[in-house]
């Protein structure tokens, strides 16, 4: 099968400045607009966690994004992915910012 129809998920946490700058409305949007699944949270200390799943094209475009990109005010030291397999279907269907 081809990257586009593979689905692929991969959990990730985001290390730097990722808290009170928007960061998880800012992966929402992104998520949304790349088309890909999953949730977004802030965690205790101070780092940004979450899963993605979708078409392997498409979450490695938002692994990218997560990598260098971010929302306009934050600043990333380094991003860590773990977990990451090809899945016969999706756990979620739309991404969310959760709690």
């Amino acid at each position: 099968m081809s990257a586009a129809r593979r689905l692929k998920s991969v959990d990730y946490e985001v290390f730097g400045r990722v808290q009170g700058v928007c960061f998880r409305m800012y992966t929402e949007d992104e998520a949304r607009k790349i088309g890909v699944v999953g949730w977004v949270k802030n965690t205790s200390k101070g780092t940004v966690t979450g899963q993605v799943q979708g078409p392997e094209d498409k979450v490695n475009s938002m692994m990218s994004w997560l990598s260098k990109v971010g929302s306009p005010s934050s600043r990333i030291d380094r991003t860590n992915f773990s977990n990451e397999k090809i899945i016969s279907q999706l756990d979620y269907s739309n991404f969310s910012i959760r709690y």
